[in-house]
């Protein structure tokens, strides 16, 4: 008979880490908004992977914040609805990471 309390734990385990790295990743976001707009600054180049970055952050910053949300909560039903929220967040907020990079190479190597 399978414990029901280890996917319980499961589950807050995953939500530790999307908490833990969306945190990190509103940092990440932060520091190469600084970065780029030095490069704009120098490089007299125009490009709007500082806006992008900062919606990014934002995402990240929602799924963290439901993350917290999903371990704090004491009902295991709201548990699972907002910890798919936060994973959907985080998920789509490290693609648009992945196509700002790509936006950011290009604009570099452009210009």
């Amino acid at each position: 008979m399978p414990d029901r309390s280890s996917g319980t734990d499961l589950e807050q385990d995953v939500c530790v880490h999307v908490f833990t790295v969306s945190a990190g990743m509103v940092g990440v976001c932060l520091t190469v908004i600084g970065l780029v707009r030095i490069v704009i600054t120098f490089q007299k180049i125009d490009t709007l992977a500082d806006d992008l970055l900062a919606a990014d952050a934002f995402l990240f910053l929602i799924s963290c914040l439901s993350a917290y949300w999903a371990l704090r909560t004491r009902n295991a039903r709201r548990m699972h609805r907002v910890e798919r929220f936060a994973d959907s967040v985080f998920i789509v907020a490290m693609m648009l990471m992945v196509c700002i990079c790509g936006f950011i190479t290009f604009a570099v190597a452009s210009a």
